[in-house]
Parts: C-alpha cells; structure tokens; sequence
C-alpha cells in the first residue's frame, strides 16, 4: 500500500514486525505539511504525522523533540533522526519522498533502520 488515503490508519516496520504509530495521520495538502506538528505540545503516545512528498523537514516554532522517518517510492526507510530538536532542519537522503513523525524513543524501541520496509493500515 503506498500512502495511506484515509485520514487515520497504522505505521508499521513490516521487516521487524513492529509497530511505529498504531493511530497516525496524514498530511498530504501544502497547509497540512508546512503546519506539521508547529504549535502542539508533543505527539501522543501511539501518534504520528505523515508527511507526504517532504524529503526534508523542519523543527521551527515546536517545543518537543520527536523521531523522524523518511521513506521513498517504495516505502523503504532511508534515513532515521532520534529526538530531533527544536529549530533544526533535517533532510531523509537520496530517494527520500515522504517523512513519518514520531514519538521521540519510537526509532530505538523499534529497531527501525535505513532498508525497512514501511507498511500503513487500519487503525489499530
């Protein structure tokens, strides 16, 4: 399944069998995407935020630090950043297309790495 049309559905690493954010949400439109996260006080436990097409992401004007996930065309992982900061940039590397925020600790406690192989589905 590529990116996920519903508005609430599951982030899982299909190569460990682990689950990443069981109730995500999409942010698919200009507005959605630059907003992000901005203005929120954390991501909830089981949360997340995909970022369709952004293979970069920024941290400006947010207060907690979370995991970020990119993936390419064919939702494999190609680069991890654990708790980014507040006002930092980060760019997903070559074939990035989409970025999945998470929980800061959700990277670690998963295994997730460069090569996974990223599937989305119902809400858990």
């Amino acid at each position: 399944m590529t990116a996920p049309a519903m508005r609430q559905f599951s982030v899982r690493n299909a190569d460990r069998d682990a689950v990443l954010a069981p109730r995500a949400r999409l942010a698919s439109s200009y507005i959605d995407r630059f907003l992000g996260l901005m203005g929120r006080k954390g991501i909830e436990h089981g949360g997340g935020l995909l970022l369709t097409r952004s293979a970069s992401i920024h941290s400006f004007f947010m207060r907690f630090r979370f995991d970020a996930v990119f993936v390419d065309r064919e939702n494999r992982v190609t680069k991890t950043v654990s708790a980014m900061r507040p006002w930092w940039v980060a760019f997903g590397g070559r074939g990035a297309r989409d970025t999945i925020e998470l929980p800061a600790g959700t990277v670690a406690a998963t295994g997730t790495q460069p090569g996974d192989r990223i599937e989305y589905g119902d809400p858990a």
